[in-house]
């Protein structure tokens, strides 16, 4: 099984050290929700028990489709979130390549990869810096180790992680039943 480091370097990814004090960031304890609930000082532990990767601009920080079990916290920058749309089957247009849609536009603060990391299943969307960026990467096996060192503030992290993974899912439920909606009304001639 590849370390973590390896991991992120098959990814493109160069490692920088450990984040450390995550609390040194300006306003990320305020503007994070995965870190909201956190004192500076549990901070700092869990920037201790990440690593610390940069990437260009136009760098692709994790690829859909792949496999990973690590997930970023964006600490500084901006990150394009997007999907392939392939085309619908038996479509006159299924030979066509297959779109790409931006799904979100992440800043400083936001969690992503987090699925990946929890059920080890191919990665959703792919991620892109679209400035500069630094991120902290916690792998399941840093989690783990953050939970045997620190148990309070490994469960702390793991309840984040599900609370901001269940808005998610809720947001899109929401939208899809909008959707659905919109396409159940009967339309008039």
């Amino acid at each position: 099984m590849k370390t973590l480091e390896e991991q992120l370097a098959a990814a493109g990814l160069h490692v920088f050290g450990c984040c450390e004090r995550l609390s040194a960031y300006p306003d990320l304890l305020q503007n994070s929700p995965l870190l909201q609930d956190f004192t500076p000082a549990e901070a700092d532990i869990l920037g201790a028990s990440m690593l610390l990767v940069r990437a260009e601009p136009g760098q692709v920080m994790i690829r859909e489709g792949e496999s990973g079990d690590w997930m970023m916290l964006i600490l500084k920058g901006t990150v394009d979130v997007t999907k392939r749309v392939e085309p619908p089957q038996g479509d006159a247009a299924a030979d066509a390549p297959a779109q790409v849609s931006r799904v979100a536009v992440v800043r400083s603060g936001a969690a992503v990869g987090d699925m990946s990391m929890l059920d080890n299943e191919p990665r959703y969307a792919s991620c892109t810096a679209i400035e500069a960026v630094e991120a902290g990467v916690w792998g399941r096996q840093e989690i783990a180790r953050l939970i045997r060192d620190h148990p309070g503030v490994g469960a702390k992290l793991l309840v984040k992680i599900t609370q901001l993974m269940a808005q998610r899912l809720r947001n899109t439920s929401n939208q899809l039943v909008k959707l659905l909606q919109k396409n159940a009304t009967p339309r008039r001639a």
